[in-house]
């Protein structure tokens, strides 16, 4: 099966990198670094330092991993860090958290996992233990890292019922990955039953290395300025929203009776749809300002009705921001995005029906009081119009969530305490 599957990675190369450069129109970012996807390194230097492997795909696996990573470097002061990933706006991300590090730690793309990508790659950084972050499971770099005698951590796992079912149709492909892997720390007991499933021998239930997400001084500085750029409206911020949930929420917008001067904060998670969902507002007869436009001593104008996230780096301060949240991702089947950095800035979270990828988490967060469950968005905006109005029961929804996020740190020792016994 792996090898169909290495055949099937290298008649698609072709597909692969066109797709590539067709994505590289609006990102940039997509037409760099091709070496480092391709398994080319250039010359090795000698000699190398005692290296961790940590892999974390994209922007919220990057920013998840930030305190894993400190307590890395932390407990192995002789050591490096290779991060990984496979996004451009994941690379920036690490880029910003981690430049304190400085030669600590070096960015690369993950190679494709071809299998000789992955085996130069090894060959070439020597890690001595690979760490990927979530739900990262490539058979062909699994295969290479047992073959060179590198542990694989799974960290910070978690597996929905649906990605098991798809893991488990893969048959004896992801069988013999899992059963590759080392160690899973896994999120939740449901995550940990799950991923045993898959074979893997070593299963530790650790928490979420997110609730250990310490808040940047200076993103609380951006939003106390933010929130002094748009006043003393109340604000209603739409976080990491995905395609085809914005229109549902400008329409429900239109629709809804909120509070007087209420401002619409927008934040689509993904870059290259900023434009695209600032001409969907335009359309919707909303008078927008992008938050790029905002410098200096610059102010969000009375008569606008949504102010437009476009930045990268800046959701804590747009959480620091805002009156109330709502975490996007779950208006649609998309399985939802990561509640935990609204709760822990103490703001009131409103999710959508669909969170099946963050499933315990959220039922925790509602619970626990600070979170709440909307049915679509016209329920959203009644909620939110409900919690804009009574400020008592807002800073009480808040404080619940806070308390919620506080509750469940300490993920990261416990990971730490896990991989000890692989890297000496």
């Amino acid at each position: 099966m792996r090898l169909l599957y290495t055949l099937a990675w290298w008649l698609a190369l072709p597909l692969v990198l066109a797709r590539l450069w067709l994505r590289g129109r609006q990102e940039p970012g997509y037409r760099q670094h091709w070496g480092e996807r391709l398994g080319f390194y250039g010359r090795r230097p000698a000699p190398v330092p005692p290296t961790i492997w940590l892999h974390a795909v994209s922007v919220g696996e990057t920013r998840a991993a930030e305190p894993l990573i400190d307590a890395l470097l932390a407990e192995w002061p002789a050591c490096r860090i290779v991060l990984t990933h496979m996004t451009p706006t994941g690379r920036a991300t690490g880029k910003s958290l981690f430049a304190k590090h400085g030669a600590r730690l070096l960015q690369s793309y993950l190679p494709y996992d071809t299998g000789a990508m992955p085996a130069s790659f090894i060959r070439h950084f020597a890690p001595r233990i690979c760490i990927l972050m979530e739900t990262e499971v490539w058979p062909n770099l699994i295969h290479q890292c047992n073959r060179h005698g590198v542990p694989v951590v799974l960290a910070n796992a978690r597996l929905s019922q649906r990605s098991l079912g798809k893991a488990q149709r893969l048959g004896k492909l992801i069988g013999d990955a899992a059963r590759g892997i080392t160690l899973v720390a896994a999120q939740t007991q449901d995550d940990a039953q799950r991923v045993r499933q898959l074979g893997v021998p070593d299963v530790v239930v650790t928490g979420s290395i997110k609730f250990d997400v310490v808040v940047p001084d200076a993103a609380l500085a951006t939003g106390a300025w933010l929130r002094g750029a748009i006043g003393a409206r109340p604000v209603l911020l739409c976080a990491s929203t995905r395609e085809g949930e914005e229109p549902l929420i400008l329409d429900a917008w239109l629709r809804a009776s909120q509070p007087a001067g209420v401002l619409l904060l927008i934040v689509p998670r993904h870059p290259q749809r900023f434009d695209e969902v600032e001409k969907m507002v335009l359309a919707h007869g909303l008078a927008v300002q992008r938050r790029s436009s905002l410098t200096g001593d610059g102010v969000v104008a009375a008569g606008t009705q949504v102010l437009l996230g476009d930045t990268m780096g800046e959701m804590f301060a747009y959480y620091a921001a805002c009156d109330c949240a709502f975490v996007g991702g779950s208006l649609l089947p998309l399985g939802g995005q990561n509640l935990i950095e609204p709760a822990a800035l103490g703001k009131p979270v409103l999710i959508g029906p669909h969170t099946f990828n963050f499933a315990l988490v959220t039922e925790q967060a509602i619970a626990a009081g600070g979170a709440a469950l909307v049915a679509d968005a016209d329920a959203l905006m009644m909620q939110a119009s409900a919690l804009l109005r009574d400020p008592a029961r807002l800073a009480a929804m808040g404080a619940k969530a806070l308390a919620f996020a506080a509750q469940h740190r300490g993920a990261t020792p416990r990971t730490i305490a896990a991989i000890k016994p692989l890297l000496p």
